[in-house]
């Protein structure tokens, strides 16, 4: 039998495919499961935004291939949305890339700029794909570990600096999946600064950055001072307007590694279905009220979820953005051991720290984006199976 790739044997096991094989296996049991594990919104798409869609999936000029790069139309709406949003100044033809769904230019990114003995610079915990893309491009990744004590920022200066040499790429995310943490002006101020001075290319993540709670509202690395010289920000309408099963996306920022993004885009990729660029565009310029709701809704699970664990014996102050709860497990667990304990004896699943990196070991995540009902039955699961715990 023909041998796999070296790059895929190396690959670990996707960490959510693993989550969907546990729910799987406890069904399986006859467990009655209620999953706090992926961050998939259950608030459905805004009605204009569906409207929107229905509309253009009957025009036949939508039917044949689409750009590589997408609309102009939709890259001139995303410019549009930042500029409204932080005062950021886009060109939509050279400074603006559409995707499909921003996990396609994050592993793509890598290929770009990363050679064999290259390095890029991931948070851990962080999303799987920042190193996953590396990976496959051949290159290595440096861990820069996200500890509570620094509020879950990386420390750039403890970076050696013999890894800073070979590093190509910084990868940032912020507000953060897994911890929730949030980044303001100056952390992003000292990465742009880092990132210029050691020639290296900042990748932020920005999913998350339409979801703040009690006022807070996430800051945009490209609204600081040289951000969209020192590199892109990939951001997306999964989570901002409930559409991640429309994979839909887009790249913005300094017009070199957007052309860098859109040459491997055009030679292994294809362009996003243009209904759905449509759609795109009515979600970013049409009523915004819905994000306003949306993050109310969220603000409620997240006071349930962290005063139902402060009940138990946590300690846990409420995160100010997005859709996860980071929480240290109980004496006398691992993240796996305590995933484990809870899936068999509350029925319930939490995703272990560790498998978003080294670093995670010692916590899990809870995720906000299931039904307030649901949410509320599975803390009482885990109340009645954990009682009262100690750290």
């Amino acid at each position: 039998m023909t041998e796999l790739a070296e790059r895929i044997k190396n690959l670990p096991p996707y960490l959510f495919a693993r989550i969907d094989g546990k729910i799987a296996a406890a069904k399986a049991k006859g467990i009655d499961v209620i999953s706090l594990g992926i961050g998939d919104p259950d608030l459905p798409t805004p009605k204009n935004i569906v409207d929107k869609m229905a509309a253009e999936v009957h025009n036949p000029a939508h039917h044949q291939y689409p750009s590589y790069a997408g609309m102009l139309s939709f890259r001139q709406a995303v410019a549009e949305w930042h500029r409204r949003r932080g005062g950021v100044e886009l060109d939509p033809q050279t400074e603006v890339l559409t995707l499909i769904g921003s996990k396609e230019g994050i592993a793509h990114i890598s290929f770009c700029y990363i050679n064999p003995g290259d390095v890029a610079l991931v948070p851990d915990p962080g999303y799987p794909v920042y190193e996953i893309g590396c990976m496959l491009a051949g290159g290595e990744s440096y861990k820069m570990p996200l500890l509570a004590e620094n509020g879950f920022l990386p420390v750039f200066e403890d970076i050696p600096a013999a890894v800073v040499k070979r590093a190509k790429l910084l990868f940032l995310n912020y507000p953060n999946n897994p911890t929730s943490a949030v980044a303001d002006g100056a952390f992003f101020r000292k990465a742009i600064a880092f990132a210029q001075a050691n020639d290296i290319i900042i990748c932020h993540d920005a999913a998350y950055s339409e979801i703040g709670f009690d006022g807070y509202k996430p800051v945009s690395f490209l609204e600081m001072p040289g951000g969209k010289e020192a590199g892109i920000e990939f951001n997306s309408l999964s989570k901002a307007y409930n559409m991640t099963g429309w994979r839909i996306a887009w790249a913005a920022g300094r017009h070199d590694v957007i052309r860098a993004l859109g040459t491997v885009k055009s030679n292994i990729d294809s362009g996003a279905f243009q209904a759905v660029q449509a759609a795109g565009i009515e979600a970013l310029l049409g009523p915004q009220d819905n994000i306003a709701r949306m993050c109310a809704v969220y603000q409620e699970r997240r006071d349930i979820v962290v005063e139902a664990l402060n009940g138990m014996g946590w300690r846990l102050e409420k995160p100010k953005a997005a859709v996860y709860v980071w929480a240290p497990v109980p004496k006398g667990f691992t993240s796996e051991s305590f995933a484990e304990f809870v899936l068999e004896k509350a029925g319930v699943v939490v995703t272990p720290g560790n498998g978003y990196g080294a670093a995670g070991e010692g916590y899990i995540r809870i995720t906000l984006t299931i039904d307030t009902e649901l949410l509320r039955e599975a803390l009482r699961r885990m109340e009645d199976s954990l009682g009262s715990v100690t750290f």
